[in-house]
């Protein structure tokens, strides 16, 4: 093992939404990691059998404009703007391991700067509060496919054999939401990555199915490009919240039930902000040989 280049790894979760995190802050177990090498990384470390296992990697970086800066990478090793699950646990790394005292931080991200609220249980982190920004309507801000200036709601997209109702929000990387009655294995791991890919989103999108139970509760599972089903998404979260709202079927506050977890998320209707609160948990910590 001493002839092996080896890099100290923390993983974590959000209601099940699983990364390696990964500090690149300047410390002595993080000066031979490269930027250029975060693809390839996680694909390696994100192997659930010949790797640690995880839905993806997440650096946590110096930052000229903020607190800290984030990079998000899927288990694919593509590179994604913004993960809210990962958020929050950056949020909780940087407090609880020392590198900062604020109970309000602001993180640098491929869809810009964030603030996050620290919530505190015996002097540790145990909810984040993440103003996730402005959740984007219009096609050419998502991005979808069509006039840039119009909304895409409920828009018949079609599917192998199927066609459905999909509404496009933007969240710092693109989504579709579709509701129906029932969430089956078969939308999400047949129809679901046939959307992904589907023409009407230019740079693929994360696919959420949702299902609303009343006007403050909704059951979603998602299909996220890039890495699959994962156990939660909170960037789909807010997405999914967003159009049970702008589609008249929900209240501008709801819990949304995960498989993974319960995340809570608040829509201003007058600034277009959407607030998601959720947990934060460490699972490991060790050295990865590469």
């Amino acid at each position: 093992m001493s002839d092996c280049k080896r890099l100290y790894f923390t993983k974590m979760q959000g209601a099940g939404n699983d990364y390696i995190y990964v500090d690149a802050l300047g410390t002595p177990t993080s000066l031979h990691l490269k930027e250029t090498d975060l693809p390839d990384l996680s694909r390696k470390i994100s192997d659930r059998h010949f790797g640690v296992g995880s839905d993806g990697l997440i650096a946590i970086l110096p930052s000229s404009s903020a607190d800290f800066r984030m990079r998000m990478f899927n288990a694919d090793g593509s590179e994604a703007q913004m993960c809210g699950n990962g958020s929050r646990c950056v949020a909780k790394y940087v407090y609880d391991k020392g590198f900062t005292d604020k109970t309000v931080v602001t993180l640098e991200t491929g869809a810009g700067i964030k603030t996050l609220h620290l919530h505190l249980r015996d002097g540790h982190v145990g909810e984040v509060t993440v103003d996730m920004g402005r959740a984007f309507l219009k096609r050419g801000e998502v991005p979808a496919a069509g006039d840039p200036d119009t909304f895409m709601t409920d828009e018949r997209v079609e599917a192998d054999d199927a066609v459905f109702g999909v509404t496009a929000v933007g969240m710092g990387n693109p989504h579709g939401v579709i509701f129906v009655d029932d969430i089956t294995d078969r939308y999400i791991y047949h129809y679901g990555p046939l959307i992904e890919c589907s023409p009407v989103f230019p740079e693929k999108a994360n696919i959420e199915f949702a299902k609303v139970v009343d006007r403050r509760h909704i059951d979603m599972r998602v299909w996220e490009r890039g890495s699959g089903e994962t156990l939660a998404c909170g960037t789909g979260a807010c997405a999914t919240a967003v159009a049970a709202f702008i589609k008249g079927i929900a209240d501008d506050e709801v819990d949304v039930r995960l498989l993974g977890g319960t995340l809570h998320i608040r829509y201003d209707r007058v600034t277009g902000h959407v607030f998601m609160t959720g947990p934060a948990e460490f699972v490991a910590e060790g050295w990865f040989f590469i």
